[in-house]
């Protein structure tokens, strides 16, 4: 019984808290987020910038003593994981203060295991595959979404192309008709035979 219980709890515990967020950042701008984490507790943060500029953006983490704990500066998509060494406010932050201009559009996710105090007792097999799968489970995840995101800017552009050549030839057309238009006006005004009285 106390197998199947602690089988149960941590399984609620290794399921991902796992939220996708797109945010647009304003040039010129910094946005933070908080993870309350307890010792031990792991956190994985995946971004992607979909839009704007270079697609690039600066990601910082910060322990809570407020000390870096990774720095990654102008990078498009990136992947960051760490175990909690001290308990408390995580803070991670995404920043487009190097761009005065365009605004950025990023798709991040933050998806953590909670730890399960250990009792002495040698780790249940299980529970170690129970974890592993967790852990795989938020990688496709967190490849899918990078996928959706870039399908999206790649249909972005097609679209914004097709707009593009279809009024292009709307404005060839009409330089078209205006000049078959110029031109049997000319030629008639040339072959016109002008007589004087």
């Amino acid at each position: 019984m106390r197998t199947i219980l602690a089988v149960i709890v941590i399984s609620l515990s290794v399921v991902c808290l796992s939220t996708a967020y797109t945010i647009t950042l304003a040039p010129s701008t910094k946005e933070c987020f908080f993870e309350e984490l307890h010792q031990g507790d792991k956190l994985t943060i995946t971004y992607q910038v979909g839009d704007g500029g270079h697609l690039d953006v600066d990601f910082t983490i910060f322990d809570p003593n407020d000390h870096p704990l990774f720095l990654s500066e102008r990078q498009s998509t990136g992947t960051y994981s760490f175990n909690a060494e001290l308990a408390g406010r995580y803070t991670y932050c995404f920043s487009n203060e190097m761009s005065t201009v365009s605004e950025k559009i990023i798709s991040f996710n933050a998806h953590g295991i909670v730890s399960v105090p250990d009792d002495g007792s040698h780790t249940d097999p299980l529970e170690k595959e129970i974890r592993e799968l967790a852990e795989g489970l938020a990688a496709i995840k967190d490849e899918q979404e990078y996928i959706v995101m870039r399908e999206r800017v790649h249909r972005d552009t097609a679209e914004s192309t097709n707009d593009r050549v279809k009024w292009w030839s709307i404005f060839q057309f009409i330089v078209l008709f205006g000049v078959c238009f110029w031109q049997v006006f000319y030629l008639k005004r040339f072959f016109e035979v002008k007589r004087v009285v």
